[in-house]
């Protein structure tokens, strides 16, 4: 039913976080592609399936030696284009060492920084090094009347980033940490089996379960969303799925890596939210609205601003995984 004047209540993003930042809320699949054939399948994707996943353009191992500027170039045109449906599409820059990364920022930032999805820094191996990338990229957006935050993705993949990983989530415009498990494997020199690059090494092995917890951590506390590493198994949904929902109810992440179209469903499907939840979710958000967010009763439990919060970034994880919510809900929270 109807509530009677939608414009007399108050939306929860007012209530419920006054003078804060939200926590972001993002899909929770993240498509990599790296050349011009694989982005646009890849948006392609995206326009059949509904905005229920990312895709990020690969500027570093996507590039081929010599033809950096070539590359990004082509990413700026492709997702400057019609092509580019849900401007849902981030690029992942060279990483600080690399001589080309400040071009990569100076190729994008004009072209697209008022629509790309974020920008993803690889390899970092110091806080210092993601705070100076952050500033340049702040001077280039101010240079070309750039006015919107652009949300920055960090890799935390060596061992320098984990040591400074409480420090990288406190920078501005940080908006997820990237696990990145295969080269953070390899920077061990053996000490980690290759095995676990996979499951259920990559979960068991407590050298690895010790990292994922630290970086989820601190994601978490900083108002950070954690994204967790892809499944090497390229053709097998099975176990993406089971990847996923491992890291989402074991460690707490809640997006991850997909390298093959297959993976997209089966990484959302497995993060959607609990559909009792959303339901119970609902209810509750409907009935704290109509009682002006004040305490409430909800089947013999009270509820107030504290689980009026979870229940909405459940919600809108729900609305933003494709699951169908009630109109009323709709009418009320999602116009």
């Amino acid at each position: 039913m109807e509530p009677a004047n939608l414009n007399a209540l108050t939306h929860p993003n007012e209530a419920l976080f006054e003078g804060e930042k939200p926590f972001p809320i993002i899909p929770s699949c993240e498509h990599f592609a790296g050349s011009e054939k694989l982005i646009l399948k890849a948006l392609e994707m995206q326009t059949k399936l509904g905005p229920i996943f990312d895709i990020t353009c690969d500027c570093e191992d996507g590039a081929q030696a010599g033809k950096e500027q070539e590359h990004a170039e082509m990413v700026a045109r492709v997702l400057a284009s019609d092509a580019n449906t849900h401007q849902m599409a981030g690029v992942r820059i060279h990483d600080y060492s690399h001589a080309h990364w400040q071009k990569d920022v100076d190729i994008l930032v004009p072209a697209i920084g008022d629509k790309v999805a974020y920008l993803t820094l690889p390899k970092c191996t110091k806080a210092k090094q993601i705070k100076k990338m952050v500033r340049y990229i702040k001077k280039v957006a101010k240079a070309n009347t750039i006015d919107r935050e652009i949300p920055i993705h960090v890799l935390i993949e060596t061992h320098g980033a984990l040591k400074d990983v409480w420090k990288i989530a406190e920078i501005d415009w940080v908006q997820v940490l990237d696990f990145g498990m295969m080269d953070f494997v390899s920077g061990h020199n053996g000490a980690i089996p290759a095995a676990c690059m996979r499951s259920p090494g990559q979960f068991d092995n407590a050298l690895l379960a010790r990292a994922k917890t630290e970086m989820v951590a601190a994601a978490l506390a900083n108002g950070v969303v954690p994204a967790h590493n892809v499944t090497l198994d390229l053709k097998n949904p099975e176990q993406t799925n089971s990847d996923a929902t491992r890291a989402r109810k074991e460690f707490g992440f809640l997006r991850m890596w997909s390298i093959y179209p297959t993976q997209i469903e089966a990484i959302v499907n497995a993060m959607k939210p609990d559909y009792s939840e959303v339901q119970d979710g609902v209810n509750i958000l409907i009935a704290a609205q109509d009682n002006h967010w004040g305490p409430i009763q909800y089947d013999g439990e009270l509820h107030d601003r504290a689980t009026y919060r979870y229940f909405w970034q459940l919600l809108q994880r729900a609305h933003l995984t494709g699951i169908e919510l009630p109109d009323e809900a709709n009418q009320r929270f999602f116009q």
